[in-house]
């Protein structure tokens, strides 16, 4: 096949371009109502973004692995051709919704994607603000893989969909054409997919199209100004804190649990889970900074 580049490598100097320059637009033309920078915060950021290449060079292993062995059972074979790869892009980015939509709904799969939300900045550092633990998103892309699509092409559909998301992590754009808004994400549904009030909550899961959100019902547009973070936040600028917290989180509800039903429902159900007779009580979450947390759309779609 031929050979793909890695769309993210390739973008880095764009990243940081793009960076300092809205960074700039921000001091000369300064909007009161925009989160803007804080110094402390995009360092954390950029450090969480570095981090990740390492550790994702490091998931990479077992993970080929996997898809090398699928890919070889499978009788298919989706030819690397000029027609072929938009479909691809279109696939990858059906099966990032789900893979995205599952990391908000299933505990220990919020424990990785937790990293991007716990900044209260959104700007386009925030966009590099990446976990260290990706192993939870390659079981989403095995479909892919059984029906015959080189693993290195769903690395470069995966690639492309993540330089994408980069611009949309910015107040500096309003909103666009309506048809341009119908169709694609922008920065406008993308700030609501980060804010933590509860009508926007686990919403607009999209990477490149939201029309995956109109049809399975998680879209809402953005109407009142959304406050960015999470429900509970961290505080903290400690990297190794971000990259692990809601994994010592479950670690403690888990240690806490009554009995083997409870635990599972720490693990599996959405972060704002509580065990029913808790829930009734009015206790607050165990451990989880996601605390207070509700239902999320995956099992009560608003």
């Amino acid at each position: 096949m031929p050979h793909l580049p890695n769309a993210v490598m390739w973008s880095i100097p764009a990243f940081v371009l793009l960076a300092v320059v809205e960074m700039v637009s921000y001091r000369f033309h300064p909007d009161d109502d925009a989160e803007g920078y804080a110094a402390k915060d995009a360092a954390t950021s950029v450090g969480m973004g570095l981090g990740s290449l390492v550790f994702d060079l490091l998931w990479k292993i077992p993970i080929v692995a996997i898809y090398a062995a699928v890919y070889e059972l499978t009788p298919l074979r989706v030819p690397v051709v000029w027609w072929t790869l938009p479909l691809m892009l279109l696939a990858q980015d059906f099966f990032y919704y789900w893979s995205h939509r599952g990391h908000h709904v299933i505990r220990i799969l919020w424990a990785c994607h937790v990293v991007h939300h716990s900044s209260r900045k959104f700007n386009l550092t925030t966009a590099l603000r990446q976990p260290w633990t990706t192993w939870t998103v390659w079981p989403f892309y095995v479909p892919m893989i059984a029906l015959g699509v080189h693993p290195a092409a769903v690395a470069f559909c995966s690639s492309v969909n993540l330089v994408y998301q980069f611009w949309i992590h910015t107040e500096r754009i309003g909103t666009l054409p309506r048809p341009v808004e119908f169709v694609f994400n922008t920065p406008s549904h993308h700030r609501v997919h980060h804010a933590s009030q509860g009508g926007y909550l686990d919403r607009n899961f999209g990477g490149i199209l939201i029309v995956w959100d109109r049809l399975f019902g998680s879209f809402v547009p953005e109407t009142e100004r959304p406050v960015y973070g999470l429900t509970k936040n961290i505080d903290t600028y400690n990297p190794l804190r971000v990259a692990t917290h809601e994994y010592v989180a479950i670690a403690r509800d888990i240690a806490a649990a009554r009995d083997w039903r409870e635990r599972a429902g720490r693990v599996f159900r959405g972060p704002g889970w509580q065990p029913a007779a808790a829930a009734e009580a009015g206790l607050p979450e165990a451990g989880s900074p996601e605390a207070g947390r509700p239902e999320p759309v995956g099992e009560s779609v608003r």
